[in-house]
């Protein structure tokens, strides 16, 4: 009743993949066993702001900032913010499908080339 019925400000939560249209994808790794995905689809799905905090490689160095999820999604066009060790991208999942998110902060430390590398989807920077 919390989640559904929209009194559920803000979630936060972990991430497989997010790819540059705000799709989430934070569930299963095909092949592994896993539970269930719990709430987290109620949880996107609700109204509330998703942000999403992780590391911004995966194991190997593999991109989680993607231009498309290859993981199954969790949710279509609902993330508004990403938060990793290296910066902060804000997404706009109201404005049209094809806008790019916004690298809006670097953290200390980190070189716009050093980000640009380590994403895998293209992104415009904050003014």
């Amino acid at each position: 009743a919390m989640i559904r019925g929209s009194h559920v400000d803000v979630t936060i939560l972990g991430a497989l993949q997010v790819s540059q249209s705000g799709d989430l994808a934070n569930w299963i790794i095909p092949g592994k066993m896993v539970k269930g995905m719990g709430g987290a689809m109620d949880l996107v799905a609700s109204d509330s702001r998703v942000v999403v905090t992780m590391e911004h490689l995966a194991k190997g160095g593999k991109h989680k900032l993607v231009s498309e999820c290859t993981l199954p999604l969790t949710g279509t066009r609902v993330v508004d913010r990403v938060i990793t060790e290296m910066c902060v991208i804000d997404f706009d999942k109201h404005g049209p499908a094809d806008a790019l998110p916004t690298l809006s902060e670097i953290a200390e430390g980190f070189t716009i080339e050093q980000v640009k590398e380590a994403t895998g989807m293209e992104f415009k920077i904050a003014d």
